[in-house]
C-alpha cells in the first residue's frame, strides 16, 4: 500500500491511498466466507459455498464491495500511521469506483492537530488577587453554624422576613385547580425566594389562618411558563430563635471549648480554601498567559462540533432544572447572540490549551502512571455524583480512558510550567505554590523532598519489577492529583 499526505490548511489535510488489488486477498476470502454463510444453494452447506458459485449467483461486484467495506477502515488507520497522523475529525472519504482486478485508489479529508512552535515558558510572571479572609466571612460561616441549632417558636403576629411558615398552596388556570400544583403543611422561610415568583412578597404581613391570591409562573409541569392564580394560605407563624454566641454554643455545636477556638478554626479553614482558589487563579493567569504569546489554528469543523456538544448540554441540564434557555438568558442578563459567542470563546480557548499542553507534555516527556489514572478517575467519579466503579465501567464502556490520561497529562504539564513562574498577589508579595498541598496547608520543605525520595524510590523498584508501562489506549483503572485543562462541559460518548 502507498499513501501520501498533502496539507489542505494549517488544521486540515488530505490523503491519497493506492492499494494493490493482491492485498485485497484476505478481505476477498472473508468475504466470500461471509457471504456463504448467508446463502442458500442446493448441494452445498452453509458456508462450504465455492467462490466460483457465488459470483455466479451473487455476482462478483457484491463480493467486491463487502471485501471493501471490510478493508478499508484497516487501511485508513494504517495511512494514518504510515503519515504519523492524530485525526480529529472522521474524515470525508472519496472512493474510487472498484474494478475488479485494478488498484483500490481512495482519499480521505480530515481535520487534524496543528503544529505548534512552543513559546519560552519558564519565568511566567502573573499576578493574583491579595488573599483576604475578613470577619464577615467569618460571622457568616458561623452564622450558618447557628440557623442549624436554631429553635422556632410560633408566634401571634403577621409574618415577615426571615420567619418560618406553614402554608398550604393552591395553583388555577381559569378558575380550574391545577392538579399537579396543590400542596399543604409546607414550611417555608420568608424571603428565601426559592420557590414562587411573588411568594414572598405576598406572604408578608400575613397571619395564621389568612390566604391571599396571587399572579405567578409556573417553572414545570403542563402549565409550564404559563402565568397562573396561586392561592397560599398561612396556617403558623414561627420565629426563629438562635442560641447566643458563647462558649456554651461551642460545646454543644462542635467539638471546640470555646467561641474563640471556634472562630479561629472557622477562619482557618476559610483561609485554607483561599488559598486554594489563589493558587486556581494564578495557574489560570500563567495558561492565559502563555497562551497570549503564541497563535494555534483551531479546526472549524471540531470547534462547531464542540460548541454544538456544549450547547445541548447545557438546554439539557437546564431542563433537568425546570428551566428554559430564555429564562436563563434573562437572568444571566444575557442575549442569545452574547451567549453563543461567549460559549465559542470558552471551547476556542480550551481546545487552544489542549493543544498547547500536549505539545510541552510532549517536549518534556511528561507520562501518566497508574495512581496518577486512578486519582484522576476516583476526582472525576466524585464530582459526577457515581461511584467509581459506575464511573470507570461508564469511561471503559465508551472508550474515555485515553481521553483522562490526557487530561492529566495537560495538568502535569501546566503544573510543570506553574513551577518556574513568578506569582505576586496584588500586593507585590510572593505567592507560594510548591509546599501548597490539596487541603490547602503547606507543606515542610523536608517533608516534600522525603515524599519525593519516596516517590523515586517506589518508581525504582517497580522499573526494576519491570512493570509494564501503561498504555494510554488501554482500559486502565487509576488518577493523579494535578490540574485538569478543561472547561466545564460534559464527557460525550463519542
Amino acid at each position: 500500500m502507498k499513501s501520501a499526505v498533502e496539507t489542505l490548511n494549517p488544521t486540515r489535510v488530505k490523503l491519497t491511498v493506492e492499494v494493490p488489488f493482491e492485498e485485497l486477498k484476505p478481505s476477498l476470502d472473508a468475504a466470500y466466507r461471509k457471504i456463504g454463510q448467508q446463502i442458500n444453494i442446493p448441494g452445498f452447506r452453509k458456508g462450504k459455498v465455492p467462490a466460483m458459485v457465488i459470483d455466479q449467483r451473487v455476482g462478483r461486484g457484491v463480493v467486491l464491495n463487502e471485501a471493501v467495506q471490510d478493508a478499508l477502515p484497516q487501511l485508513y488507520l494504517q495511512a494514518l500511521q504510515d503519515n504519523n497522523i492524530e485525526p480529529l475529525s472522521s474524515p470525508e472519504l472519496d472512493l474510487t469506483e472498484v474494478e475488479d482486478g485494478s488498484d483500490l485508489n481512495f482519499t480521505a479529508e480530515l481535520d487534524v492537530k496543528p503544529e505548534i512552535t512552543v513559546p519560552e515558558y519558564d519565568g511566567i510572571e502573573v499576578e493574583v488577587d491579595d488573599l483576604r479572609v475578613g470577619d464577615e466571612e467569618v460571622d457568616e460561616q458561623i452564622g450558618v453554624l447557628r440557623e442549624r441549632f436554631g429553635t422556632l417558636t410560633p408566634v401571634e403576629r403577621a409574618a415577615a422576613d426571615p420567619d418560618f411558615v406553614t402554608i398550604d398552596l393552591s395553583a388555577a388556570k381559569d378558575g380550574e385547580p391545577i392538579e399537579e400544583a396543590q400542596a399543604t403543611g409546607m414550611s417555608y422561610q420568608v424571603g428565601r425566594g426559592t420557590m414562587l415568583e411573588g411568594l414572598d412578597e405576598a406572604l408578608e404581613g400575613m397571619s395564621a389562618g389568612e390566604e391571599k391570591t396571587f399572579s405567578s409562573t409556573l417553572i414545570g409541569g403542563e402549565f409550564k411558563d404559563q402565568e397562573v392564580d396561586v392561592t397560599v394560605k398561612v396556617t403558623a407563624v414561627k420565629e426563629q430563635e438562635l442560641p447566643d454566641l458563647d462558649d456554651d454554643f461551642a460545646q454543644q455545636a462542635t467539638e471546640f471549648d470555646s467561641i474563640d477556638e471556634l472562630t479561629t478554626d472557622v477562619r482557618e479553614r476559610l483561609t485554607r480554601t483561599a488559598r486554594l482558589e489563589q493558587a486556581a487563579a494564578a495557574r489560570d493567569a500563567v495558561l492565559e498567559s502563555l497562551l497570549t504569546r503564541v497563535e494555534i489554528p483551531l479546526p472549524d469543523g471540531v470547534i462547531s462540533e464542540e460548541v454544538k456538544s456544549r450547547h445541548d448540554s447545557i438546554i439539557e441540564q437546564l431542563a433537568y432544572a425546570g428551566m428554559t434557555m430564555p429564562n436563563y438568558l434573562e437572568s444571566e442578563g444575557q442575549t442569545e447572540d452574547e451567549f453563543a459567542a461567549e460559549l465559542d470563546k470558552r471551547v476556542r480557548d480550551a481546545k487552544s490549551a489542549q493543544f498547547l499542553l500536549d505539545e510541552i507534555a510532549t517536549a518534556e516527556s511528561l507520562g501518566v502512571d497508574e495512581s496518577e489514572l486512578t486519582q484522576h478517575l476516583l476526582r472525576r467519579a466524585q464530582q459526577s455524583g457515581q461511584t467509581p466503579e459506575q464511573f470507570v465501567q461508564h469511561a471503559m464502556e465508551h472508550s474515555h480512558i485515553p481521553e483522562f490520561v490526557a487530561e492529566v497529562r495537560r495538568g502535569k504539564a501546566l503544573a510543570h510550567i506553574v513551577e518556574s513562574a513568578t506569582v505576586k498577589d496584588a500586593s507585590g508579595t510572593i505567592v507560594d505554590l510548591k509546599t501548597l498541598q490539596p487541603d490547602g496547608t503547606y507543606a515542610d520543605p523536608a517533608q516534600l523532598h522525603a515524599q519525593a525520595e519516596a516517590q523515586a524510590a517506589a518508581q525504582g523498584a517497580a522499573a526494576a519489577a519491570a512493570t509494564p508501562p501503561i498504555d494510554p489506549a488501554a482500559d486502565v483503572v487509576a488518577t493523579g492529583d494535578y490540574l485538569t485543562v478543561e472547561d466545564e462541559g460534559e464527557q460525550s460518548d463519542r
